[in-house]
């Protein structure tokens, strides 16, 4: 039996989670992947068992919105002698045209799902959470690049709204508890795959988010990438994101874990920490990104803009960098070839 400490990843076998596995393994932690596959595939707990070189890494296939099922999960652990010290819970719906046309499921799964993890986690002592935040919660911003202490302004989508709902959540549950430790992670927008290609974003049905779509679109499984929108105010009239390396992400997730277990502070801790990589790129860059890191042609047409976007957002990241002694490496071209390589392996099945 391992005797590394166990932190559990809700949404483990997801695509920010599965990298997330496999970062916390290297940092000699031993992560305990939770998720329902309800937008995941078991594939991805066997890659990062793969990756971790051990084929006992525990999965448990649970849902954060069944009380039950969580208490059993802990009960398990707590039987076999090994506490879980922390958790990084990713386990949510993402998709932002997704969750305009369908809120109340975005907030019970969203919301709901949190506080019952928070619930149950507390019977068992669990101080440590690292939360998967998002840039949405900044909403439409009044300038760029956004900090920490960027004002909130109205959500964009339903999705952004329960990220700043969850982020609330965190800090009003962490205040009635002296010994809590909380970071909300605002990343800004991943991509790529492990460099291993041995897991990657696998997203069921048609993708929502740009770059598996735009692979897919190369691969021939998408006859165009559609540019949602080509007549915003910004340089070549596609919108600007903040794009950094899933593993990257990863890395910055086991960063805040480990503030968050050195935090000496007395009294309950609340930090929120922007990832990206402080560049914002445009969709068009995206794509001629992608050409050049490939060679190959990517088949788009502007397309009418979408509900729920914003404009142009991307990341101030000092205090990442200061406070977890963290910063993306990886550039955009290697976040591209990452995610086409991992395509490849895909079209081989």
């Amino acid at each position: 039996m391992s005797s590394r400490p166990r932190v559990l990843v809700t949404g483990g076998a997801g695509y920010i989670g599965s990298h997330a596995a496999v970062a916390l393994h290297e940092a000699g932690f031993l992560p305990v992947l939770l998720d329902n596959l309800s937008n995941a595939n078991r594939t991805a707990v066997e890659g990062v068992r793969q990756l971790c070189g051990d084929p006992e890494l525990p999965f448990h296939e649970v849902d954060v919105q069944n009380a039950s099922g969580l208490r059993d999960f802990f009960e398990h652990h707590q039987k076999l002698g090994h506490a879980i010290v922390g958790i990084l819970h990713f386990a949510a719906f993402k998709a932002v045209g997704e969750s305009v046309a369908q809120p109340a499921r975005y907030a019970a799964n969203n919301v709901g799902g949190l506080g019952t993890l928070l619930d149950v986690a507390d019977a068992f002592n669990v101080r440590n959470v690292v939360f998967s935040s998002s840039c949405t919660v900044y909403g439409e911003p009044e300038s760029v690049p956004v900090d920490e202490s960027t004002p909130f302004q109205d959500a964009e989508s339903p999705y952004g709204w329960t990220k700043q709902a969850c982020e609330r959540v965190l800090t009003d549950h962490a205040a009635t508890h002296s010994d809590h430790r909380v970071a909300l992670l605002r990343y800004f927008n991943p991509i790529g795959a492990h460099p291993s290609a041995s897991i990657g974003e696998w997203p069921l049905g048609v993708p929502n988010n740009l770059v598996p779509f735009l692979t897919q679109t190369v691969a021939g499984m998408r006859e165009s990438l559609t540019v949602f929108g080509g007549d915003y105010p910004t340089p070549d009239g596609t919108c600007i994101r903040d794009y950094l390396h899933v593993m990257d992400l990863a890395e910055a997730h086991v960063a805040a874990l480990r503030w968050c277990m050195d935090n000496p502070s007395k009294g309950p801790v609340v930090r929120a920490f922007n990832l990206g990589t402080g560049q914002g790129a445009s969709v068009l860059e995206v794509i001629q990104g992608f050409e050049r890191a490939t060679g190959l042609a990517v088949p788009h047409h502007i397309g009418p803009r979408r509900e729920g976007d914003v404009v142009a957002i991307w990341a101030k990241t000092d205090r990442a960098k200061t406070e977890l002694n963290w910063v993306a490496s990886r550039d955009l071209e290697t976040c591209l070839a990452d995610a086409w390589r991992w395509q490849e392996r895909l079209k081989k099945g």
